[in-house]
C-alpha cells in the first residue's frame, strides 16, 4: 500500500479500508486530497487481493464537502478563467466519484458522523451505506447558490425517489441517522462507534463469491434503471458467457461434479 498525506489505505484479508483522514477539516475533500483519494481508487480496482472495499472518515465526521480553500481560490481567480477552472475540477470530482461507483467490486460507506455536501454524493456513490446513530446527511449546496455536482442529483433519486430526492436538495435540510435508514439513503443502521466494524463484516461477507461474477453483475445492475429488459438480457448473456470461462465457475462445476461423482460410489 502507498503512503498518503490525507487518507489512509489498509488492507485486511481482501477487505480494503480506505479512511479519509483530515479530521481538523472534518474531512473535507481538498485538491490534494482528492488526488491521493483518485490514486488508491485506482490501486483498489486493479489490485486483485482486494475483493472489497470499505470508505470512512477520521474523527467525528465522515465528510464535510469540498474544501472552503477551494471556493475561496474559485473567487478570487480572474473573471475569465473562472469558468474553464470550475470545469476542470468538475473533471476530477466526477473521476473520482465515477472511480466509487463503477469499482468492479463491492463498496460500502461506513459514515461515522455528518455527510454534507459532496460528502454525502461519495457515500451515496458506493454499493451501501452503514450508518452510524451519530450520522447526519445533508445536500447543503443549495446553501452555497450550488447544485449536487458529485453524483447527488443521479445517485439520490434512485435511492430514495424523485420528489424526496428534490425536497432534499431544495431545502438542503440536515437528515438524521433514523429518518435515513427510513427513506433509504442507509441500509443499516448501528449503534455508534460499531458502523466500520459492521461494514468491514458485510464488505467481507459480500465479496465471498466469484470476482468475475460480481464485477460483471455489479457493472449491469449499476446501468440497469436506463436499459431496457432486452438491453439487460443482452448484456447478461455477454457476462454469463465470460462467467462460463473463469476459473471460479470452472472450479467449483469440477469440484461439483466430483461429489457427485463421489456420492454415486458411496451409494454402490
Amino acid at each position: 500500500m502507498a503512503d498518503y498525506e490525507f487518507i489512509k489505505l489498509q488492507s485486511d484479508q481482501g477487505v480494503a479500508t480506505l479512511t479519509l483522514n483530515r479530521p481538523e477539516k472534518r474531512n473535507a475533500i481538498s485538491d490534494p486530497m482528492r488526488a491521493e483519494l483518485i490514486h488508491a481508487l485506482e490501486s483498489v480496482a486493479q489490485d486483485r487481493a482486494i475483493r472489497a472495499l470499505v470508505l470512512t472518515g477520521a474523527g467525528k465526521g465522515f465528510c464535510a464537502g469540498g474544501d472552503i480553500s477551494g471556493m475561496q481560490r474559485r473567487m478570487d481567480a480572474p473573471a475569465g478563467e473562472v469558468a474553464f477552472n470550475g470545469w476542470f475540477r468538475q473533471q476530477r470530482v466526477h473521476h473520482a466519484v465515477g472511480l466509487l461507483f463503477h469499482m468492479p467490486k463491492p463498496t460500502i460507506a461506513a459514515v461515522n458522523g455528518a455527510a454534507a455536501g459532496l460528502g454525502a454524493d461519495t457515500a451515496l456513490s458506493c454499493d451501501f451505506i452503514v450508518a452510524s446513530e451519530n450520522a447526519t446527511f445533508t445536500w447543503s449546496y443549495i446553501a452555497r447558490g450550488l447544485i449536487p455536482d458529485g453524483g447527488g442529483m443521479y445517485f439520490l433519486p434512485r435511492r430514495v425517489g424523485l420528489a424526496r430526492a428534490k425536497d432534499l436538495i431544495y431545502s438542503g435540510r440536515k437528515v438524521a441517522a433514523d429518518e435515513a435508514l427510513a427513506l433509504g439513503i442507509a441500509d443499516r443502521l448501528v449503534p455508534a462507534g460499531d458502523e466500520l466494524r459492521a461494514a468491514q463484516a458485510w464488505a467481507a461477507d459480500l465479496s465471498q463469491g466469484s470476482p468475475t461474477a460480481l464485477a460483471l453483475s455489479k457493472s449491469i445492475l449499476d446501468q440497469s434503471s436506463e436499459l431496457t429488459a432486452d438491453q439487460v438480457f443482452a448484456m447478461g448473456s455477454q457476462a454469463q458467457g465470460i462467467c462460463y470461462t473463469s476459473t471460479e465457475h470452472r472450479d467449483s462445476v469440477a469440484a461439483f461434479l466430483a461429489r457427485m461423482a463421489q456420492a454415486k460410489g458411496e451409494k454402490k
